[in-house]
């Protein structure tokens, strides 16, 4: 169908009652995106004249979150029911032909299945197609019923059902592609002859059906694609869904994926060829993985981005840094933003780096921090060193060369720099520059006393016998005043 023929009519004026929440329904969140922002991306393929969102409850809000999707908004106020809402869209729809109507709440619906559903309407010649699922539970949903040409008689909502069509099991998704030049006078007609006082587009539906109009319904491929989000246990469905999704399509890939049900990816991951996820990880955000990679339990990566053969270990939480080829990281390491590896650089256990570069080879492999550094090519970082980086007031940087060794237990008190080659004694805090090739010591000096150490006891346990003599000779002073 050409862009010019059809528009997108988004229904996000509803509040959703049922999620007890503050948060508008349509901004909630499953699969890593928002449920409007998932409904948007499948709709946005189809090249469609314009996307229109129907907004309400927290109007601002929700516009904030669709303007840089570049999705315009009309204000429905009051909330009067979907037909209301397709009609206060009316002057934006302007000359469109065909309108697709999706709530929402609605984030699993694929590009495809849109298309398709667009496809069957125009070849249809229909007035209204509907997008339809065959479900094993169907209570609760609105149920299609058809004429012996496969067209369909009416939409029954569960309560109005009878027993014999209670077995029915084709349900009402709430996605149409409508006619508008059909739909528009239906609409007109609506009167709010409910308990809700509100106009609904299955009633105008079922106006175009006493017409004579062609209603056709087309059975979505996948029954969860019309899952919506009306409940928290919804929202913890349709996430599940997402992730089952974005798991197969990474395995398709060629990424292995251990006991996938625990892992979990968010939908823009990218993850290359024979990278090995491992039990309880978490990759969240842009996060990107090149290949032969493995991410090993419990760790959790966002907005980082993996070259090739890096190597994270156990319970490791890495947040928007880069990791160059043959970098290895953890266990129980802590990357906060603005961190680059290069390669070959490791970072070990209980580490924890914030805004720093780290040289080819580096290695930093116990109990350290590093913050506003920058380490030269194989470099050595001892255990228990600490870039002293805050004074309280300002943030300083650390700049060490190449091929340095720091001893452990070094406190280097920013701003300072240690140059090429140069030697750190262990236990040092060096608040002076470092020159290149030199040793820096900066401890007190040690003291050895021989035979302290004996006379210490002895005085000790000179002073323990004479305390003890103290403490008879009282007893028996206390025991002759009593008799």
């Amino acid at each position: 169908m050409a862009s010019s023929d059809f528009a997108v009519v988004i229904l996000a004026a509803g509040k959703g009652v049922r999620l007890r929440s503050a948060l508008p329904k349509v901004l909630h969140s499953a699969g890593g995106r928002s449920l409007i922002e998932h409904v948007v991306r499948a709709c946005r393929p189809l090249k469609p004249r314009s996307m229109i969102a129907i907004v309400g409850h927290e109007a601002e809000k929700v516009t904030a979150a669709l303007e840089p999707l570049n999705v315009r908004t009309v204000l429905q106020q009051p909330q009067r029911g979907t037909g209301h809402a397709l009609m206060v869209a009316r002057r934006s729809l302007g000359s469109t032909k065909f309108a697709l109507v999706v709530p929402g709440d609605a984030p699993l619906v694929r590009s495809e299945t849109l298309a398709a559903l667009l496809r069957t309407h125009r070849q249809g010649n229909a007035a209204a197609t509907i997008l339809s699922a065959e479900v094993p539970n169907p209570a609760g949903y609105g149920r299609i019923l058809r004429r012996q040409d496969g067209t369909v008689a009416a939409i029954v909502e569960d309560s109005a059902l009878t027993d014999d069509q209670r077995a029915i099991n084709e349900i009402n998704s709430s996605i149409y592609v409508l006619t508008l030049a059909k739909i528009w006078p239906c609409l007109g007609k609506l009167r709010p002859d409910n308990k809700h006082r509100e106009l609904y587009l299955t009633d105008a539906i079922a106006l175009l059906r006493e017409q004579n109009e062609i209603v056709l319904a087309q059975i979505a491929p996948d029954a969860d694609e019309v899952l919506g989000c009306n409940t928290r246990a919804d929202l913890a469905e349709a996430d599940l869904v997402f992730r089952r999704r974005k798991r197969a399509a990474l395995m398709e890939s060629g990424v292995t994926i251990q006991m996938p049900e625990t892992v979990l990816v968010d939908p823009d991951v990218i993850i290359g060829e024979d990278t090995i996820l491992e039990p309880g990880v978490q990759l969240l955000g842009r996060t990107r993985i090149g290949e032969r990679c493995t991410i090993r339990t419990g760790s959790i990566l966002s907005d980082t981005a993996l070259a090739d053969d890096v190597l994270v270990k156990p319970y490791s939480v890495l947040a928007e840094g880069q990791l160059g080829p043959g970098t290895q990281v953890g266990p129980f390491a802590h990357f906060r933003p603005g961190v680059k590896l290069l390669k070959g650089a490791r970072v070990g256990n209980f580490v924890e780096v914030k805004k720093s570069v780290l040289g080819e080879g580096v290695k930093a492999m116990h109990l350290t921090y590093l913050g506003d550094a920058r380490i030269g090519s194989g470099t050595n970082i001892g255990a228990g060193t600490i870039t002293c980086n805050y004074d309280g007031v300002h943030k300083s940087p650390t700049i060490i060369g190449k091929r340095v060794f720091i001893g452990s237990d070094t406190a280097l008190v920013a701003p300072v720099r240690v140059g090429d080659g140069a030697y750190v004694a262990a236990g040092s805090v060096i608040t002076e520059n470092v020159p290149a090739d030199g040793l820096a010591v900066a401890r007190g000096r040690q003291v050895n006393k021989p035979g302290w150490a004996h006379a210490r006891r002895k005085e000790l346990a000179a002073e323990k016998k004479k305390s003890s003599r103290r403490k008879t000779s009282r007893a028996k002073r206390g025991s002759k005043n009593s008799a």
